[in-house]
């Protein structure tokens, strides 16, 4: 058998009673190893001359125990997989915005032609991606797409949903396939036991503003309240917070209540005073009266969200459960 095989199958040695094993009797195999190879004995060989102590552990002899840790394992355990859900949700939320602003920019080309010049709706979608921080490359690629044969204009769209509990949602699409987007929608809410609501059912009990969220971990409650009011800032609204709620502050978000005439000063002040912030998508939903739904509503209201959320077509999903 060649080296690279040899070394291989210690490998595999290495990797099956390695568990519990101290990095310095690995060093000793490794070494013991390599001494093995320089005199080119052929596998089995060289299996039969490991240290007594490796083939007990390799045969499951009277020595060989269950490995019980004193310490946690390398491993992705809870802690790691909340940062990476985290990352996952914020890296979702980043992705239906940018859809959203391309969208926006191939039904302005599409209704004006490409020159922001001349197309002024087009130079409202422009400055708002500048706003929002959207990458030049997208704009410029759907500037390209509206452009291409078959491409059809976009088309805003609100369906009204009875969620759980008493909870209800809006969810605001913008689709250049009105058909799909309905099909959708429905199918979603019927296979989690939700129903489709009314046009004028739900929407009442929402008002349209502009926000800004800041996570409750990056600012002190204080110090945002003062920005707020010196930026003129309609409304500050804290995140909930409930008995039993063990998690940290990472995934709590304060929201700065603006009009859309002095969201550019709120933000403004915010980067003078060095808060991180994250923009809305042009504008909120917010529930006029949030209400209080048990766990298992909530649960069940999550998934729907979520399960709509994953729809192309869907930008935003807004609820009034609190």
């Amino acid at each position: 058998m060649g080296s690279s095989s040899t070394m291989r199958a210690l490998g595999a040695i290495v990797h099956r009673f390695s568990n519990g094993v101290s990095s310095k009797s690995l060093n000793s195999l490794a070494l013991h190893w390599n001494v093995l190879l320089s005199r080119k004995l052929s596998y089995s060989s060289a299996i039969s001359s490991l240290p007594p102590w490796v083939l007990t552990h390799m045969h499951g002899g009277a020595a060989a125990r269950r490995t019980i840790w004193t310490v946690a394992p390398l491993c992705m355990g809870r802690r790691s997989s909340k940062i990476a859900g985290r990352k996952g949700a914020q890296d979702a939320k980043k992705a239906k915005l940018y859809s959203r602003i391309g969208k926006e920019v191939v039904s302005a080309v599409k209704k004006g032609g490409p020159s922001p010049i001349s197309n002024m709706a087009l130079a409202t979608v422009l400055e708002k991606a500048k706003e929002l921080d959207v990458p030049k490359e997208i704009v410029e690629r759907n500037i390209k797409k509206a452009s291409e044969k078959g491409q059809e204009a976009y088309i805003e769209k609100v369906y009204e949903v009875y969620g759980f509990g008493g909870a209800c949602m809006v969810v605001e699409v913008l689709t250049d396939k009105i058909n799909r987007s309905v099909a959708a929608v429905r199918e979603v809410v019927k296979d989690c036991g939700a129903k489709m609501a009314d046009s004028g059912s739900v929407l009442f009990k929402f008002r349209r503003a502009r926000v800004v969220n800041i996570k409750a971990s990056d600012v002190d409650k204080d110090q945002l309240l003062s920005i707020a009011l010196d930026a003129g800032a309609e409304d500050v609204i804290e995140p909930p917070v409930y008995e039993d709620d063990t998690e940290d502050n990472s995934e709590r978000y304060f929201k700065i209540v603006s009009s859309s005439e002095n969201y550019t000063t709120v933000l403004s002040k915010l980067r003078e005073e060095g808060v991180s912030f994250e923009t809305d998508n042009g504008s909120e939903l917010l529930p006029i009266s949030a209400i209080e739904v048990d766990d298992e509503a909530m649960e069940l209201n999550k998934e729907l969200m979520s399960q709509l959320l994953e729809l192309d077509d869907v930008d935003a999903v807004y609820t009034d459960q609190k």
